[in-house]
């Protein structure tokens, strides 16, 4: 696409930016429309539509807890006992009575299994009952909805931001929209309204990286360092998002082996999105809508990185094929400078603005990480681009193996069950992820030591002359030892020192390392790294999503069985327990 095509998209697309969903004014209506009843017998029908309302609430927004926390960067809870041993919350003296009481409340009913696995099935019912859907979005809104969510809007969610940044820690910003794949319609029944709302969505996460990158404008950091990063939900770019699912078969199906092998789903390769730019009539698992939707999807990405380019705010896609594409123009490195036969100095080298800009994500709970990350730093290395990770755990370990299973005994019975959209594709007979949890840490962990090894190499190499930075890691972790282990691995690679105030992370570890932790979840240990270190900017991150009530729902109601390992080993009990001491030293000193 040329330059001045994506710019005409870039002038084309702000004018949907300024869409917000009408406001409704919400009332509760006599399901008689006659004469009214008896004042009693009203007093005591509003007391039971009050009362199935809040109770409806309180068990809805356990089901939001459970499945709004999807992001990969919080599937690894620590173990109770750790976060007990750790202590306390130094931030319970500035947290509000109102806001440790509603922490108590949401992780109080997240600590009931129960009703975490009768969720889904709650929060359909209670949102087709009219007038109780009403009062249960109120009593969410004021408890779960608050608790996760930044804001309706961007620009709502900027108090947040204020907030955090007054406290050092950083935000991964995300327009926290997408489609309901389980509801997702077929290529014939793709409408007007769901092709508009897809450009609306693209026109939404431009907004958001403007925000981002005025708020940075306002908060210059003496290192230069930049706290807010943007993340993006590619599902609900496209006007069907099984168009997504069958551009991965297809992948599966024809993307080259490479050696050693890697684990599926392989590796993205640069011939992946080359079915978007032949004009042969697609075969296989793509349609010719799929590959339209595809390409005007790329191009959207395109406009997005130069928008984050232009504005220097670090991006996040989450499909890697895409990613990859998006890295080799946006993470490109200048050319190493060629000593002049005459002189023995350099020539300067021309500068490579924000770098990494676009972040890869890589999960430690998939087999085939170790070699996929090795291979992405071969790729890198030769084609001359930076790389940057988001190192997450992953979260639907559980879900991942009970689709494997369901599709290799359907493979076995040579039958194609009914809903068959939800079966893996991947083609190996061992599921893709590690079986156990100790293999997981163990990977995770292993790719951080690596991780910040290369970026002292990388600091080094630098300091001679050459491009970069040209290795860059955001881990996304809520397990203590993990999240320390980052810092100890910066001390033992020189890239931070212990003085008497704490870590102090040097600028060249700050300009290619973060950690991250989900907003509302795991405050202890945000804290705990923020207390731990000493930086001009933020070092530690919280994922931060927005968007009304209405609209994350698809979102939210999607993560009911997938996450329930994440409130799995006392993890809620363990942030009930904490909230509970923060509010009897509040209350009783």
């Amino acid at each position: 696409m040329s330059p001045a095509t994506r710019a005409a998209r870039l002038q084309l697309l702000p004018r949907f930016s300024l869409y917000r969903p009408p406001l409704r004014t919400r009332t509760l209506v006599s399901a008689s429309p006659g004469l009214p009843p008896p004042f009693r017998t009203r007093i005591l029908t509003i007391r039971r539509v009050t009362a199935v309302g809040l109770v409806s609430g309180v068990l809805l927004g356990a089901f939001l807890f459970a499945h709004k926390t999807r992001s990969v960067v919080y599937a690894d809870a620590e173990e109770p006992e750790a976060s007990d041993k750790a202590g306390r919350s130094s931030r319970g003296s500035a947290v509000p009575l109102s806001a440790l009481v509603r922490t108590y409340v949401v992780y109080t009913l997240c600590s009931i299994p129960p009703l975490v696995d009768w969720s889904p099935t709650i929060l359909s019912t209670l949102l087709s009952i009219p007038g109780l859907k009403q009062v249960t979005e109120t009593v969410v809104r004021y408890t779960f909805f608050n608790q996760f969510v930044g804001g309706d809007s961007a620009e709502e969610a900027l108090l947040v931001l204020e907030q955090l940044r007054s406290e050092n820690k950083g935000v991964l910003f995300v327009y926290s929209v997408e489609v309901d794949e389980q509801t997702s319609p077929p290529d014939s029944q793709v409408t007007s309204k769901a092709l508009y709302a897809h450009k609306r969505i693209v026109a939404e996460t431009l907004h958001c990286l403007d925000i981002a990158a005025d708020f940075e404008d306002g908060h210059v950091s003496a290192d230069g360092g930049k706290g807010t990063w943007v993340a993006i939900k590619l599902s609900a770019m496209v006007p069907d998002a099984e168009a997504l699912r069958r551009l991965s078969k297809h992948l599966v199906d024809t993307r080259p082996a490479t050696i050693p092998r890697i684990a599926f789903p392989g590796c993205p390769r640069v011939s992946d999105l080359d079915v978007l730019s032949t004009l042969t009539p697609p075969t296989g698992s793509l349609s010719e809508a799929d590959i339209v939707a595809l390409r005007e999807l790329r191009d959207d990405l395109h406009a997005i990185g130069d928008r984050a380019r232009a504005r220097g705010v670090r991006i996040t896609p989450a499909i890697d094929a895409f990613t990859l594409d998006m890295m080799r123009e946006f993470n490109k490195l200048p050319s190493p400078p060629k000593s002049l036969w005459f002189s023995r100095k350099s020539a300067a080298l021309p500068p490579s603005g924000t770098q990494p800009l676009i972040y890869n994500t890589f999960q430690g709970y998939l087999r085939r990480t170790p070699e996929y990350l090795a291979q992405s730093i071969t790729d890198a290395r030769a084609g001359g681009y930076a790389l940057g990770v988001k190192l997450v755990r992953g979260a639907y370990h559980p879900h991942e193996l009970e689709v494997h299973k369901a599709a290799l005994q359907s493979r076995i019975d040579a039958t194609t069950p009914s809903g068959s959209h939800e079966l893996s594709i991947s083609p190996d007979n061992m599921p893709p992820v590690w079986l156990t949890k100790d293999e997981t840490d163990s990977c995770y962990n292993s790719a951080v030591r690596l991780l910040v090894s290369l970026a002292r190499e990388d600091a080094e190499k630098c300091s001679r002359g050459s491009p970069g930075p040209a290795i860059g890691a955001m881990f996304g972790t809520h397990n203590r030892e993990s999240a320390n282990l980052v810092i100890d691995e910066l001390e033992k690679q020189g890239l931070a020192t212990t003085g008497q105030n704490g870590v102090w992370i040097s600028d060249a570890a700050m300009q290619r390392v973060a950690v991250a932790q989900l907003y509302g979840m795991c405050d202890a240990l945000t804290d705990h790294l923020v207390s731990r270190t000493r930086s001009a900017s933020p070092f530690v991150l919280k994922y931060l999503p927005y968007g009304s009530l209405t609209e994350v729902m698809p979102y939210l109601s999607r993560r009911a069985i997938e996450n329930k390992s994440v409130l799995g080993n006392g993890g809620a009990a363990s942030e009930r327990k904490r909230a509970a001491s923060e509010i009897w030293a509040k209350v009783f000193g």
